[in-house]
């Protein structure tokens, strides 16, 4: 009964939303921008940047609203607006270099201060962050965000091995680093590494 409800008056707001009601497009970006100003930081390092994309990604939301067709979870369609106002940032900066980047380069990105025997949200932004853009990019939309390495790709515009190489050199930086800082594997209620 209450995903009923909630689905309702979302409908309800999207509807104000493509009507260009400044209060429903005020409560539906308070709703989304915490989430989606998190997805564009770990796209773009520089939160004032990263916050400045997702206002801009969700001014893009407002005035493309009515495109959306509700074949797809809303948030789902929003988030793929960030990701893309993330890449064409990128892009349009010349941030996205691909190129084959010494790990060596970045060692000393992370300091060493973070707890050992945990590892919580923040520490691992800072990892994440921490990756070479490429990396970090491929990282981002393979491991979390769920896309295949073709969509990846082509997203990147690059070619599926070099997605394929960047997302096993972003792994092993990432092992590399929580080795580093002495984070273990998580286990589950046997003790099991999962």
């Amino acid at each position: 009964m209450l995903l009923i409800q909630k689905s309702i008056v979302l409908d309800e707001i999207l509807l104000k939303c493509k009507n260009k009601d400044k209060t429903a497009q005020n409560k539906l970006f308070e709703k989304l921008a915490p989430r989606m100003l998190g997805i564009c930081f770990r796209y773009i390092a520089d939160r004032s940047e990263a916050e400045h994309i997702m206002i801009e990604g969700m001014v893009k939301v407002f005035n493309k609203i009515g495109q959306y067709k509700g074949d797809s979870p809303f948030e789902a369609w929003v988030r793929r607006i960030m990701i893309n106002e993330c890449l064409m940032y990128l892009r349009k900066t010349k941030k996205m270099t691909l190129l084959e980047t010494s790990l060596d380069t970045y060692e000393g990105k992370i300091a060493g201060h973070w707890p050992e025997d945990s590892i919580d949200s923040e520490v691992l932004v800072g990892l994440i962050q921490s990756l070479p853009l490429g990396y970090r990019s491929v990282f981002n939309l393979y491991a979390i965000e769920g896309y295949s390495h073709a969509e990846v790709a082509e997203m990147l515009q690059i070619s599926v091995n070099t997605s394929k190489s960047q997302l096993s050199r972003a792994r092993s930086f990432l092992q590399k680093r929580l080795v580093a800082l002495n984070i273990q594997k998580p286990k589950n209620h046997r003790n099991e590494i999962i």
